[in-house]
């Protein structure tokens, strides 16, 4: 009797895997057709000289999908599968070169595969200044760079390459950090030098001064470079990411080690011109301000009687001029929004200097 309960079961199973399979062999069907499908909407828009990414159009889709859902299927997941149909999709109308702080497996790469997905051409630079440099003469398409952290707060030398490059801000992306310490043996007991980036090292002083009081850190250039000395010494641990793991092959001490949760990095991508409105953008400017008193409220009462709503300001030194100042503004709205243009048009009259970085979606937007 028993035998025969298994044997039904295992019919029953491979029914159901039949099934499975079938559906799985329409998936590819219907994928294969989406992105030819993507093909032909890319060589319209090339003969008619259009921006290839329509960020309205995406987030209307994801719109259309959730609400077709019912939360049928895991909302998240189904955001995250589509994004990598959609990226894939739009990519393969012209494949674009992602520049990011590298080397590999650095959190401003994974920050890069959330943005573009994985079918993008990625290419490590040293430098975040380097990046900008990469965009500015066309080398890359894209650069990824990180611009602040919800802990630590702003990445200086992303805000002070914007005043050096010229180039434009296409979109943001959030991406929430967490710090693990991994090394060749997964021994802490083996770890004589803790290496990492100088952010990631700091957000996680706490933890390394309670568990590792007398071992030494090193600041590196970027996570990925102390994974690769991770993975070459056997005494260095390193704080990386989950992406290092796997691409170094290192082996987890402890998971989580940041000393408050909660922590994010916001990244931008920059690029040669900014898309299209979403309809839930941001706008970003750099201006500088006269001489006087009660400039910068002047500038902030512009904005507020257009009804703007400010995300950032922060100010920044101009090099080799003392005491004088540049901000960075962001803004919730496109620069083709009315009250943004006007808004834009009216503080450009006050500004010493003034630059527009780009409009772009805000990240997480769907």
């Amino acid at each position: 009797m028993e035998d025969k309960k298994k044997a039904a079961n295992k019919a029953e199973l491979e029914k159901i895997r039949g099934k499975i399979d079938a559906i799985d062999n329409k998936f590819l069907e219907l994928l294969k057709q989406r992105i030819k499908h993507a093909q032909e909407i890319g060589r319209i828009k090339s003969k008619d000289k259009r921006a290839k990414y329509d960020p309205l159009r995406e987030r209307q889709i994801y719109a259309r999908l959730l609400e077709n859902n019912k939360d049928d299927f895991p909302e998240q997941a189904l955001l995250s599968i589509f994004h990598e149909i959609i990226t894939t999709c739009r990519l393969s109308q012209k494949k674009p070169v992602v520049s990011y702080l590298g080397p590999e497996a650095t959190y401003t790469h994974q920050a890069g595969v959330k943005y573009f997905g994985h079918s993008a051409d990625y290419q490590p630079i040293e430098t975040i200044e380097d990046i900008f440099s990469e965009v500015e003469r066309g080398r890359t398409s894209f650069g990824v760079v990180p611009v602040e952290n919800s802990i630590e707060g702003a990445i200086f030398s992303t805000l002070d390459s914007f005043m050096k490059h010229k180039v434009k801000i296409c979109g943001e992306v959030n991406l929430e950090i967490s710090h693990n310490l991994v090394c060749q043996s997964g021994n802490i007991d083996d770890i004589k030098t803790v290496a990492s980036h100088s952010q990631p090292l700091a957000q996680c002083r706490e933890w390394l001064k309670k568990h590792l009081p007398d071992t030494p850190t090193l600041p590196v250039f970027s996570t990925g470079v102390a994974a690769q000395m991770a993975a070459k010494d056997p005494t260095v641990g390193a704080i990386a990411s989950s992406l290092a793991i796997k691409t170094y092959q290192l082996q987890i001490v402890v998971r989580g080690i940041e000393d408050y949760r909660g922590n994010t990095t916001r990244f931008l991508v920059i690029g040669k011109k900014s898309p299209l409105r979403s309809g839930q953008d941001k706008t970003s400017l750099l201006i500088g301000l006269l001489d006087r008193p009660g400039a910068l409220n002047d500038a902030l009462s512009i904005l507020a009687a257009k009804d703007i709503n400010l995300a950032k300001i922060e100010s920044r030194p101009i090099k080799g001029m003392q005491w004088k100042y540049l901000f960075f503004i962001d803004m919730e709205g496109h620069i083709e929004d009315k009250k943004i243009k006007e808004g834009c048009q009216d503080l450009r009259k006050i500004c010493s200097y003034y630059e527009w970085l780009g409009s772009y979606p805000m990240a997480d937007v769907m």
